[in-house]
């Protein structure tokens, strides 16, 4: 794991407005520092070079799904232990099961929750 003095977070999302609001906060909470991909492949890139302490994973991507990108990250001695949380749109228990077997930290729907309860999640998941 690398040495820095913020958290770092991954936000793998293909909405671009969805992705921006998510940086826009975590640009104004001090303790965090961010970086976004828009497909399943460069997540799980960025994933693997920068180590990241968590990320915040939309199944329903391009190019790789949340899940697969989950299952090739799980593989990967870098990515075996970085906390994931599911944002998604999807409620498929099917999907959420898959996932929790996975080790992802937790499960969201988007539209259960305000931005400002997900970074409060997360504020509350990276101080574990």
């Amino acid at each position: 794991m690398q040495t820095r003095t913020k958290k770092l977070i991954l936000i793998v999302e293909d909405e671009k407005a969805i992705a921006s609001a998510l940086a826009q906060k975590f640009s104004l909470v001090r303790e965090f520092d961010f970086i976004n991909a828009f497909d399943g492949e460069a997540g799980l890139k960025k994933a693997v070079e920068k180590e990241p302490d968590l990320i915040l994973l939309d199944i329903i991507l391009p190019k790789m799904d949340g899940i697969e990108m989950l299952k090739r990250l799980r593989q990967d001695e870098k990515g075996k232990n970085i906390k994931v949380i599911i944002l998604s749109n999807l409620s498929n228990p099917d999907k959420e099961r898959e996932a929790k077997e996975l080790g992802v930290t937790d499960y969201i729907i988007k539209a259960d929750w305000r931005i400002d309860d997900i970074v409060a999640l997360i504020e509350r998941k990276l101080a574990q």
